[in-house]
Order: C-alpha cells, then structure tokens, then sequence
C-alpha cells in the first residue's frame, strides 16, 4: 500500500531542501571518517559508548548462555553417568574373575596335591569329581562322576591327598556312591602310628569324627597321635593317614578307652578325589605257585636218553691181620725227589 506524503521520513522528503539535508549529512559523515581514519579522535568515543552497550550485550546473550550451559550440563551429566554405569559393570566383572581366578588356583593346588600323592606313592589311580553330596544322620555318603563305563568297581577305595575319604558302594553306568569313614555304618582297621597300637575307627552321626570305642584300657594312646590303615581285612592299603586322636576318655563300664579322632582327609572340601586301583590282598593264605617244584635248572632234561640205574659200591673193609707200612718209610717215600728209589 503507498505511504502519504506525511508518512514519510523528513529525511527523504523530495523537494530541494532534502536533497540539500542528505548531501549535508553525507559529507558530515565521510569528514568524520576520514579524521577518525586520520588522527583516531572518535576512539574514546567508541570506548565509551563500548562500555554503555556491553551489558546489554551480555543481558541479551543471557537465554543463549543459559540454554546452552544446560544442555552441556545435561550432556555431561549423561556420560558421567554411562561412564559410571560402565566402570562400576567393569568392577563387577573384574571381581568376578578375580573370584573364578583364586577359586582355579585353589583347585589347581588340589589337584597338584593329589598328584604329588599318586607321584610319591607310585599308585595306579583314577581321578573323579565329587558332583553330589549325600549328608545326613545315618547317611554320609558322595556321588561321582565316573561308573562302570569307567572301570570303577565296588569297593575301591577313594582318598585325597591328605588321607583316606571312604569306599565306593554303589557303582552306576555313569556315576558311583562312595561311603564316607564318618558314615555311621563304616568302620576302617586302622593303627596308631607312634605305639602300633591296632583298632578299629567307627563312623560317627556327628558326621565329622570317627569314634575308637575299643582300646584296651592299658594301651599308650594320647591326644594328638595319628591314625594309619593298617591293612587288616584286605580293603584298605597299610599307610594311608586316616585322623588324629583329639579326645581320650575311658567308657561308662570302664573296660575300655573311647577315644575320639578328626579324619585327615577334608571330607567337607574335596571336590576332586583318586581311585585306588592297586587293591590290598583278600583275606587268607596267598595261592600256590602254579608250578611247585625245584628250580628249572635242576630239573631233568625230558628230551635226554634214559641211563643205566647206577648200583652204590661199599666201602673196603681193611682186615685187622693187615701189617701196617712203617711210618719211616712212608715218609721217606713222600720226601723222596723225584726219580729216585726209597
């Protein structure tokens, strides 16, 4: 829409005298910079009018400023809190592993141990895993992971490398069950090591000790003395650690000593445990030799021709009539050079 004449600006108002006001100002403003271009007279002016208008500057970039500090601030409030989310995972994840490492090491130094037992005892074993735990009073028994496909028989006996754990009962196609020492149904002969005491250790229903209810009342048993399979019953191979003696007391009708003992073997811990393959000899006489007899060297050879019976010839009888030879002469003839008559 066109603007009236009194609508618009009296700079620019056509006529003589306005053109004349916009020639005058042009001039005005090209002296001015070409003085302030030459001797910077306006500089201060500048200065001046810089530190009237930077405040409003500032209030006007004020919302801008805001806004953008809260969306750095959000910003890095997001990351720090991924960045924590992501370490703490790591933390977790790092203590995860720190607990499967020293639980590896623990098992790699059982392992170790039994096989430095079967190392120094030179013994033809087998190694399973404990994969179940039958625990309970009348019950103490464990469950492997090996069964016949593996060649386990019953009644191999099962130990770890600090003594025996008990014997297999049980065999499966897969897995086996092995009684405890502790088992209240389990007795092992067993000897005190320091006196060569021998006894029998039952199983108790605490689950953790073994009892020895019949020592004679004279024997030399103290606190502290160490149990060995002594071998009797032809089960259990002589040597092996079984506990230590921790109680001694004599029985209510005082005929005997009762004696309570810790098992060696870390029934409670063991989660891989060997199989005795070399089992003790069975009860009574060992068999004949198959071929009894003298030794093959003195034997008659069956291929060689018969002899002629030899008939034994008696001694000479010397008549008592006979005249004996003097002794000089008998000498003379043995001291006589050679070649020359007595």
């Amino acid at each position: 829409m066109a603007l009236n004449r009194d609508d618009q600006s009296p700079l620019f108002a056509p006529g003589v005298a306005g053109t004349l006001r916009l020639i005058v100002y042009l001039a005005l403003a090209c002296v001015l910079m070409v003085l302030d271009h030459r001797g910077g007279w306006l500089g201060n002016v500048r200065y001046g009018l810089s530190i009237v208008v930077e405040p409003i500057y500032r209030i006007a970039g004020l919302p801008s400023q805001g806004f953008q500090a809260a969306t750095v601030a959000f910003a890095d409030r997001q990351r720090l809190t991924e960045t924590n989310q992501r370490l703490r995972e790591d933390l977790l994840l790092a203590n995860a592993k720190l607990n499967r490492m020293a639980s590896v090491a623990e098992q790699n130094q059982r392992l170790k141990e039994l096989l430095d037992t079967q190392h120094s005892l030179s013994l033809n074993v087998q190694l399973a895993r404990l994969i179940g735990v039958d625990l309970g009073t009348f019950r103490h028994r464990i469950v492997l992971n090996v069964g016949a496909r593996d060649k386990v028989q019953a009644g191999q006996v099962v130990i770890d490398a600090r003594g025996v754990m008990g014997q297999i009962v049980e065999v499966m196609p897969t897995t086996s069950v092995a009684m405890l020492i502790t088992d209240p149904n389990h007795a092992i002969p067993v000897t005190i090591e320091r006196t060569g005491l021998r006894t029998v250790a039952y199983g108790s229903r605490g689950g953790d000790m073994l009892v020895l209810p019949n020592i004679p009342v004279s024997a030399d048993v103290q606190s502290g003395d160490k149990l060995v399979t002594s071998g009797l019953g032809g089960r259990f191979p002589p040597g092996f650690p079984v506990g230590e003696i921790r109680d001694v007391a004599q029985t209510a009708s005082g005929t005997f000593l009762s004696a309570q003992a810790r098992p060696a073997a870390d029934l409670d811990r063991s989660e891989d445990v060997l199989l005795l393959h070399d089992l003790a000899e069975q009860d009574g006489p060992p068999p004949l030799a198959p071929n009894a007899g003298p030794p093959a060297g003195m034997a008659p050879d069956p291929n060689a021709p018969p002899t002629a019976p030899v008939t034994p010839t008696l001694p000479k009888v010397t008549s008592p009539t006979t005249t004996p030879v003097p002794a000089r002469a008998a000498s003379s003839t043995e001291t006589s050079p050679a070649g020359t008559t007595p």
